[in-house]
């Protein structure tokens, strides 16, 4: 029951942070790019609509979401499955969901400063190995987000068995 409540907890906070986040994007959308755009970005325009750190705050907020479902369905099932059949808790598959998904932000968001220091105009021209970095970081992440939702998604299928045979 524990980690449920966890899991929807930090769900609900990475939700809400990833809502703040859109201002950022707003705000880009505002003032405009830093860099001239290209032609081979324009082709490219679709995948991220202008601005940088779509990919990290959707991320973020799907990612909120997905802990919010695990976590409320892991509760659920804790209420209704018996009791003194308990099942091994899976902490550390809070802890790769929370490092995921706030590593994809700090690669995807405030790393897009990083970048463009090392490689100007990166994402615009684009300079393809710095993009490629940048989002092979943030698809780092979003495999760790994946690893603990993995990990949360076995911890609830077996509550779910146990409420089942319940029932």
């Amino acid at each position: 029951m524990q980690l449920g409540t966890s899991f929807a907890k930090w769900g609900l906070g990475l939700f809400i942070f990833g809502v703040f986040l859109t201002f950022g994007v707003v705000a880009h959308y505002c003032v405009g790019a830093r860099w001239p755009t290209g032609e081979l970005f324009m082709q490219n325009i679709t995948l991220w609509w202008a601005c940088p750190w779509t990919l990290s705050v959707a991320a973020v907020q799907a990612g909120g979401l997905g802990m919010v479902g695990l976590g409320v369905t892991q509760m659920q099932a804790a209420r209704i499955a018996p009791q003194g059949h308990g099942w091994a808790e899976s902490s550390w598959a809070l802890r790769l969901c929370v490092i995921g998904l706030l590593g994809v932000f700090a690669v995807g968001y405030p790393g897009c400063f990083v970048f463009d220091a090392i490689w100007p105009g990166y994402y615009y021209s684009p300079i393809a190995v710095g993009k490629n970095a940048w989002l092979l970081g943030q698809a780092f992440f979003i495999a760790v987000y994946l690893a603990g939702t993995l990990a949360m998604f076995n911890a609830v299928r077996r509550s779910l068995d146990l409420a089942a045979a319940e029932i």
